[in-house]
């Protein structure tokens, strides 16, 4: 069976925080536009990422909430991205 690559991811990357904002804040903000699976922010970062339960849900919430004012910040949101290997990490040290 072939997976169909193209489909939307219900992840939305979520940048420019506050480093005091909590996970039932950003759930209860993308609340607003579905139901929120999960909430993960990276502590001491300034992002986080929010699964809603379909790709849908998360496209309204991006358009509803990108770049409005989300505690003296407008928030940055878009499609979240996997993450790289390790390797291409490692693979421009000078050390």
């Amino acid at each position: 069976m072939k997976s169909d690559i193209s489909r939307p991811d219900p992840i939305r990357y979520v940048g420019n925080l506050k480093y005091s904002v909590t996970n039932d804040q950003l759930s209860e903000i993308f609340g607003n536009y579905g139901e929120v699976k999960s909430v993960n922010i990276i502590e001491g970062k300034g992002f986080g990422f929010v699964e809603m339960s379909t790709p849908e849900e998360a496209g309204k919430a991006k358009d509803g909430l990108n770049d409005t004012d989300f505690e003296g910040r407008p928030l940055k949101i878009d499609e979240a991205r996997p993450p790289r290997p390790r390797s291409e990490y490692q693979s421009n040290s000078r050390y």
